[in-house]
């Protein structure tokens, strides 16, 4: 389960996979109605009668980007063939428009004749019913279309356009679908199908010995036929070569902002933390949602994906952008917040990126009693990392459009969703979405969004309001201090859970401990933050050649051990870099930055051949676990790497 590469422009987002297939096109949203629903778009190669798709197990891969660009550089030899092909690909930054470059040279002695097959599977609006493919003769093209998606395929080589093509049925009845049709090197020629269907085209050149020629193809996607056919004309236009050339001059200039002094790091973290800053910008649809991930074969797992936006994913992944200096890539998430939010101040589990309510396993009635189906967290770190933003860059104009829309709104509920017995918040789902309680980590995200809501308050003038929402938090830090601390242990627990009728203490290992530092509660040196995180370092290390930090203790997503001693979990990116946080905010001198700094080339040297990092990672040979790439996961690498920086700094001109 894995994207190795990932190219779009905050409204189209395409995915493609080791064998550099297209497997996913998101358009109009990024993450909402994927076009191809997981299926190949092959791509194959016909050399003087020989054949072979992208998928053949002879093709060896390179996977990589252009430097600081999201243009991809894929290098794939075939040696039977005789065949090396470099290839580039890219969305363009304004149009929505795919564009492919396919460099091919010849290892042999003679001229050959080559023939590249580009075959389009789509599920328009995500369903195979009712789809049409068609050629269209005025500009010598294939589309695909249904109601307001349309999708048209065009190409071309030193020897002109589209050399051949065809359309037909897939995967229903005996048709598998007309990229069978290819591996003779000759199309059939049909012009139309409708119903389950796919297209396949082929592009054609003479290379000449040891030498090379260069073929391009690109997709133009758009509501009616009129606009793909202009944005179809645009590429003929202003020609491909120069339309990828620009795309990496485009992101080459985005990232300018990006810091350049990141201390003694090396050139491997610098270059993945450019990357990943460029990765995140593709999981971010330009209104607002910033989705968790978008590899569909997740699908085969649980049925649903993780194309949604998850207000607690999006704060952290908008605060670390935010650190960045990208401030103006995240101001569209809190808007979407601000309009999502419930009439009472709370935003549920999760969006889908046109701001509708998600899919949910929480559940309104349990056991004759009502509950309330949310994470706390997620509405209170999204005033933390709006207040978070707001201190770094002092763009006053932000919070106060959302001041009454959005802090007020969620203050009013944090204020009230409060057992009055405990003073800590009331039960709510864990930030895995997994168990009901009062959680740690939850009642500390609540403090750090009451007390961003009283800063707010005060901000602007509200003072009285300010002083309640602060009394409440100290009140509340009071409790947790006093109810979720174990002297036993010498730790905190994970949480309270209800057991026949009384609170009782989760003292499972949980690596979102965390989160009584990160979100102010406690200062990083309190002994008993220390003792905590010490605890989770011992107890959570994966103790395999792997490495990393495991969730929690026996974690079962994905469980790959039993050896709860040896794998407590699997290792997990962001679980790992929490760690890192914790020992960069804990260094008193440039020495104590060793083992953060170790573990950020940890987190390169598991990450995909092209920088793509996923969710988790294999415990026993490291390979990708769950969906990659988790936004997540390199919004966490960012977070890591600014924090190691600004630290570096801080410690290099003190002396120490």
């Amino acid at each position: 389960m894995a994207r190795h590469l990932v190219t779009g422009n905050g409204k189209l987002l395409i995915n493609l996979d080791r064998n550099n297939y297209i497997r996913d096109i998101y358009f109009p949203y990024v993450g909402q109605l994927n076009h191809v629903g997981g299926q190949y778009c092959r791509v194959g190669v016909w050399v003087e009668g020989q054949f072979a798709w992208l998928d053949d197990p002879a093709w060896q891969f390179e996977h990589g980007y252009f430097e600081d660009s999201l243009v991809t550089n894929v290098r794939a030899v075939h040696e039977r063939l005789g065949i090396e092909l470099r290839i580039n690909d890219g969305v363009h930054q304004r149009e929505c428009i795919f564009l492919k470059r396919v460099s091919i040279r010849n290892m042999a002695s003679e001229a050959r004749e080559v023939r590249l097959f580009f075959h389009q599977d789509l599920m328009i609006d995500g369903s195979e019913v009712g789809d049409t493919a068609a050629y269209y003769p005025e500009n010598h093209t294939l589309f695909h279309y249904k109601r307001s998606s349309y999708f048209m395929f065009s190409g071309q080589s030193d020897l002109g356009g589209m050399y051949q093509f065809t359309t037909g049925i897939k995967r229903f009845h005996a048709a598998e679908g007309t990229w069978r049709d290819a591996e003779d090197g000759t199309l059939m020629g049909n012009a139309i199908a409708q119903g389950s269907v796919d297209s396949t085209m082929s592009l054609r050149t003479v290379v000449p010995p040891f030498g090379e020629q260069t073929v391009y193809y690109w997709m133009s996607i758009g509501s009616n036929l009129e606009e793909v056919k202009a944005l179809d004309q645009y590429v003929h236009d202003h020609h491909p070569e120069k339309l990828l050339s620009r795309i990496v001059v485009y992101w080459r200039h985005w990232l300018q902002r990006a810091e350049d002094d990141l201390g003694d790091l090396t050139s491997e973290v610098r270059r993945m933390y450019r990357l990943s800053l460029l990765i995140v910008r593709t999981q971010a649809d330009e209104r607002g949602a910033i989705l968790a991930a978008n590899d569909t074969d997740i699908l085969q797992y649980n049925r649903d994906h993780y194309s949604y936006m998850w207000p607690r994913d999006g704060a952290l992944i908008a605060d670390a952008m935010s650190m960045a200096g990208f401030q103006s890539v995240i101001t569209p998430f809190f808007h979407f917040c601000a309009q999502a939010m419930s009439p009472d101040g709370y935003l549920y589990h999760k969006y889908n990126p046109d701001g509708t309510v998600g899919s949910s396993w929480h559940p309104y009635y349990v056991q004759g009693v009502r509950r309330l189906p949310i994470q706390e967290d997620e509405t209170a770190l999204v005033l933390y990392a709006l207040w978070k933003d707001y201190t770094r860059h002092q763009v006053i104009e932000l919070p106060q459009s959302l001041y009454s829309s959005l802090i007020r709104k969620g203050a009013a509920f944090l204020s009230a969703y409060m057992d009055p017995e405990l003073m800590l918040p009331l039960p709510s789902y864990d930030l895995w979405e997994e168990r009901y309680g009062i959680w740690t980590y939850t009642v500390a995200s609540v403090y750090a969004g009451l007390k961003a809501a009283a800063y707010f308050t005060e901000l602007f003038g509200d003072y009285e309001r300010s002083d309640q929402l602060s009394r409440l938090a100290e009140r509340m830090k009071a409790s947790m201090l006093d109810k979720l601390w174990d002297d036993e242990a010498g730790r905190f627990a994970r949480g309270l859970v209800e057991r026949d009728g009384r609170w009782v203490k989760d003292m499972t290992l949980e690596s979102s401990l965390f989160g009584i530092w990160e979100f102010g509660v406690l200062p990083v040196d309190d002994n008993r933050v220390i003792q905590t995180m010490e605890a989770l370092k011992r107890g959570l290390a994966v103790r395999t050649p792997i490495g990393g930090i495991a969730r929690y203790t026996n974690d079962y997503y994905f469980q790959q051990s039993g050896d709860t001693e040896l794998v407590p979990g699997n290792p997990w990116i962001i679980c790992t870099l929490w760690m890192a946080n914790y020992e960069i905010e804990s260094a008193r001198s440039l020495r104590e930055l060793d083992p953060p700094r170790r573990t950020l080339e940890w987190v390169i040297a598991h990450a995909l051949q092209s920088g793509i990092l996923p969710e988790q990672l294999h415990p026993g040979d490291g390979g990708p676990l769950s969906v990659a790439p988790l936004t997540w996961s390199h919004a966490t690498f960012i977070q890591s790497v600014t924090r190691y920086s600004n630290k570096y700094r801080l410690l290099a001109e003190a002396g120490h």
